[in-house]
């Protein structure tokens, strides 16, 4: 069986989800295909800095989550070297908030008509045996025939590879992430706590009133990588991990359910990869993880996928919603859509690829010289950087 489709989407993820519901906002009908037999939820939570919460908004979903989730008024930094704190970074006038992943997935798809996502649905293969349009082969044996081809599928896309970019690289240091929940209340406040120190650097988040969402980033010896798929030895080792750390992060991590913890080993695309690869070719284009895996140091993986979904439905719906005679002026509007979507992600996902790196090297290398600089300049100095970063616009939606 084969269907048509004017624009399909390879994964329910946050890329995904963000371009739909933009494309949908402009009156433009999308199908998003997501090979889970529901939305993917794990993650417990990410850090939705200020250029996430004007994508929110752009695709008019920010007010509704802004009231389920506390701001963060500032990131207190500390060196388990240290007796005291090394500094204290304000947020005063950036907004910053520690966003449930689950609420923001099931945000995205409650906006999206009925069908939209298309569950247990599992790309294999493109072709381009029809013209102007590219067959989808899916697992299941149904053929989809579309326009457009988005890849949001992940650090293991197929769209992606179909491109020609390679697989994403490993970094050598792998999270286990966590979410605790805290009946009655957590007590902890609103501030954003970070620790580094013999090569480990975790963390902690308020969320709101009960949820505290939690990180541990480390470079892990071959025994170690076994771990990865048993959440209580990954419990375990994380305890045994944080004698230095602050008995605040010590509780959240003993408070959270094993079922609330997860690992993944820490992959990036080498960022001048974007330089020469093809971001977009003819009608296909790739977004999110498929396009710009990075580290999660600067915390902006996420939210640069919610950027890339405004900005692609952007570019996109500038070139659906224009008349078009012929199917080969239809095509043309589309591929130029798709490559100013490249030009404007291009060097941004390079920055953050690349600053994310750099800062995840400088906070958990442990020399002599690296430890002392950092004590004493690098930890505010990362964190002003983050903020920077933080203050890119990715624009509205027309109209």
């Amino acid at each position: 069986m084969e269907i048509v489709e004017d624009v399909v989407i390879v994964g329910a993820g946050i890329a995904g989800l963000t371009t739909s519901l933009g494309l949908h906002r402009l009156g433009i009908r999308s199908l998003v295909l997501e090979s889970s037999e529901g939305l993917r939820t794990t993650g417990s939570a990410l850090n939705t800095w200020t250029n996430a919460w004007k994508a929110l908004d752009a695709v008019g979903i920010g007010e509704s989550l802004r009231h389920q989730h506390r701001l963060i008024p500032s990131l207190l930094v500390t060196s388990t070297s240290l007796v005291k704190p090394a500094s204290e970074i304000s947020f005063k006038g950036h907004e910053i908030r520690c966003l449930q992943r689950r609420l923001l997935l099931e945000t995205l798809a409650n906006e999206l008509p009925n069908g939209t996502i298309r569950f247990s649905s599992k790309l294999v293969s493109i072709d381009e045996s029809a013209s102007y349009f590219k067959r989808l082969h899916l697992a299941d044996g149904t053929i989809i025939k579309t326009k457009v081809l988005i890849g949001c599928d992940g650090v293991n896309s197929v769209v992606a590879k179909w491109l020609g970019f390679k697989k994403p690289t490993f970094t050598g240091r792998s999270s286990i992430r966590g979410n605790a929940n805290f009946k009655g209340g957590h007590g902890f406040g609103t501030t954003f706590r970070q620790f580094f120190g013999n090569g480990v650097r975790s963390g902690l988040v308020p969320c709101d009133d009960e949820n505290v969402y939690w990180f541990f980033t480390w470079t892990p010896a071959t025994t170690e990588e076994e771990m990865e798929d048993d959440p209580v030895k990954l419990k375990q080792f994380v305890r045994s991990k944080l004698n230095d750390t602050s008995d605040e992060m010590k509780s959240v991590v003993e408070r959270t359910s094993s079922r609330n913890i997860i690992s993944n080993p820490l992959r990036y695309r080498k960022p001048w990869e974007l330089l020469w690869g093809n971001i977009s070719k003819g009608n296909v284009c790739v977004a999110g993880d498929a396009l710009h895996p990075m580290t999660p140091d600067i915390g902006q993986g996420g939210c640069s996928a919610l950027e890339d979904g405004v900005v692609l439905a952007r570019c996109l719906g500038e070139a659906l919603l224009k008349p078009a005679g012929r199917v080969e002026e239809e095509y043309e509007k589309i591929e130029m859509g798709l490559k100013r979507f490249g030009k404007e992600r291009r060097w941004r996902s390079f920055d953050l690829i690349a600053t994310a790196f750099m800062v995840g090297y400088i906070q958990q290398k442990d020399g002599k010289v690296v430890k002392y600089l950092k004590d004493k300049f690098l930890l505010g100095f990362l964190s002003w950087l983050r903020l920077r970063k933080a203050e890119f616009d990715c624009g509205k939606l027309p109209g």
